[in-house]
């Protein structure tokens, strides 16, 4: 895949651009909203994903918990009605397919001004502090890579991003990969996202029974 338009996120590169960073993207000119994906079967955990308990808490509750830490407020995707006092929006009708990329398209059009930070419900080891570095970066997509792959279900989505978006799904194309060459994309490294105190967790899947127990130990 040409990946050509997406910026190396670089300590240089970022040491040279965090004052622009900060000054054009955050606060009330551009403003963020925290969005849950959870609008999958669940298949591989046998019941819905949102409601498994970690620790207590659901996951939806942990996510969501997350990013009001960071500062957001928070939206749920792929639902019709409320889950833990969030304001839900089913996936638009008429664009087909499903996914993190309808659930984007769907919170565009119903939140037109603002930015969307993504997460999938079933990624509750989110940590507030990824979230608040991921803000501060400049690009239309902000996503951390882990080797070579870029975590889409953990990255910021500007508002750049919707017409790009809206084209894919009118293709039939809902890979939220595909994105990122039709804008410009920074992928922030390990070397990077390290430096935050982040050791990987904010994106590690929890999609079976058995993920959600090992999980217990990483509380």
């Amino acid at each position: 895949m040409d990946l050509s338009p997406i910026i190396d996120a670089t300590p240089a590169y970022l040491d040279h651009s965090r004052h622009f960073a900060v000054h054009r993207y955050s606060g009330a000119m551009n403003p963020t909203v925290g969005v849950i994906v959870a609008g999958g079967a669940g298949s591989r955990m046998g019941t819905d994903k949102a409601m498994v308990e970690l620790g207590g808490r659901t996951l939806l509750q942990r996510v969501g918990a997350a990013l009001e830490a960071a500062g957001l407020p928070v939206v749920v995707s792929g639902r019709e009605t409320a889950l833990a006092g969030y304001e839900t929006i089913p996936d638009a009708a008429g664009l087909g397919g499903g996914g993190p990329a309808l659930g984007l398209v769907s919170v565009f059009r119903r939140h037109q001004e603002t930015d969307l930070l993504l997460v999938a419900v079933d990624q509750p080891l989110l940590r507030p502090e990824t979230v608040a570095h991921l803000l501060e970066l400049p690009g239309d997509a902000v996503l951390p890579t882990a080797g070579e792959h870029p975590q889409v279900t953990c990255a910021l989505y500007r508002r750049a991003c919707r017409q790009p978006l809206e084209d894919m799904l009118a293709a039939g194309e809902f890979k939220l990969r595909k994105l990122l060459p039709r804008v410009a994309a920074t992928l922030v490294p390990e070397t990077q996202w390290a430096s935050w105190g982040e050791d990987g967790r904010s994106w590690l899947s929890l999609d079976t029974p058995q993920a959600v127990r090992d999980a217990e130990d990483l509380l």
